[in-house]
């Protein structure tokens, strides 16, 4: 094994700060996604803009915000460190 894969290790989610954010991004869009599905099915208007959710608005925007929470969970923990270290 070259010195390179010998001494690579193992990503974690709070490891580097990047993994850190990452996991920051994903809980906070995760969070975001189950209120505004919550919202959509309660038919009520979204806080800020006022935008009326129905159902069908609050599934899309669970389906699209877990899928980003999904993808920077899985950054934060197989992202390798850059070349800095």
């Amino acid at each position: 094994m070259t010195s390179s894969t010998a001494s690579t290790r193992n990503g974690g989610l709070l490891e580097t700060p990047f993994s850190m954010g990452a996991t920051a991004v994903a809980a906070v869009t995760a969070l975001l996604s189950v209120f505004i599905a919550w919202t959509g099915y309660n038919d009520g208007v979204f806080p800020v803009i006022g935008y009326q959710l129905d159902i069908l608005t609050g599934a899309v925007a669970l389906v699209f915000g877990l899928g980003i929470a999904i993808v920077a969970l899985t950054a934060a923990a197989y992202m390798e460190p850059g070349f800095g270290e």
